[in-house]
């Protein structure tokens, strides 16, 4: 999640996905509009059905859902995308905004690890929902089953000073910032500004823990597209810190092994009368 676009969501939840796919069976949920997303450039050229193959008023089997995933192959393991892959032109999809139909999706699917790529901005969600009294999609995305928020940052003045507003939005609605782990993403080579060590000090005390993801001009220049990207050394490791200390808070707040994940109950049985 994070307060503002540019805040490198999309490329954390990959180098994430990257990771995971070492132990867990994993997908990627693309929340963003098509024409606002990267991910369907990123696995441009497979023949997966996507969302449009998934319609929302017809049953669906764990086959035809894993059937629209996009594969991503890595060195490191297989893992999916689950986006709308269409042409430009194609007509917006509508898609369900409540996080408990695409934990329903993904469960389904049978996929074990889920990283979902949001594009709401969190603060602006939280605040709407709490003067107008209704829930936000944020503590929706919270209250999930094992749920690990993951909130990302530029590492700059302008990233942090956002972020610092979040953080107080989610602490005054009491959202889980004790099992959030926090991504400030550099947006240049050197050492952090003194403004970034402070707020990571800062945020340490309050989050799961804080990861500092460097400057990777590969990823910068060229993206992270069908074909594997020349990713840094550091990058790399940047990203395993990641996904340990996405593991650690998830065991911290649900325990060691983590239990089954509730299955969402099925739609009751209809009647189908004779005639």
């Amino acid at each position: 999640m994070a307060a503002t676009g540019g805040s490198a969501r999309s490329t954390v939840a990959h180098l994430l996905a990257d990771e995971l796919a070492v132990s867990a069976d994993t997908v990627v949920l693309d929340l963003a509009p098509r024409l606002a997303s990267p991910w369907p450039t990123r696995i441009g050229g497979t023949q997966a059905a996507g969302l449009a193959g998934l319609p929302h008023d017809q049953p669906l089997t764990r086959s035809a859902i894993r059937g629209a995933a996009a594969v991503r192959r890595t060195a490191k393991g297989d893992w999916h995308v689950v986006t709308d892959g269409r042409e430009w032109h194609a007509a917006p999809l509508t898609l369900p905004p409540q996080p408990a139909a695409w934990y329903q999706l993904a469960a389904a699917g049978g996929w074990q690890a889920v990283v979902a790529d949001t594009a709401h901005p969190i603060a602006h969600d939280v605040l709407a929902a709490r003067c107008s009294g209704s829930p936000s999609l944020t503590r929706a995305w919270c209250d999930l089953p094992f749920s690990v928020p993951i909130l990302c940052a530029q590492a700059t003045a302008d990233g942090i000073q956002t972020l610092q507003q979040a953080v107080m939005v989610l602490h005054a609605e009491g959202l889980p910032l004790h099992r959030t782990v926090v991504v400030l993403a550099a947006t240049a080579d050197g050492r952090p500004a003194a403004v970034v060590r402070a707020a990571a000090t800062m945020l340490s005390a309050r989050a799961a823990a804080v990861v500092h993801l460097p400057h990777d001009a590969d990823i910068r220049a060229n993206g992270l597209q069908a074909q594997p990207a020349r990713i840094r050394t550091r990058t790399r490791q940047a990203a395993r810190e990641l996904a340990t200390a996405v593991l650690a808070a998830a065991r911290e707040a649900f325990g060691d092994p983590l239990p089954d994940a509730p299955q969402p109950a099925p739609l009751p049985a209809v009647a189908v009368p004779a005639v």
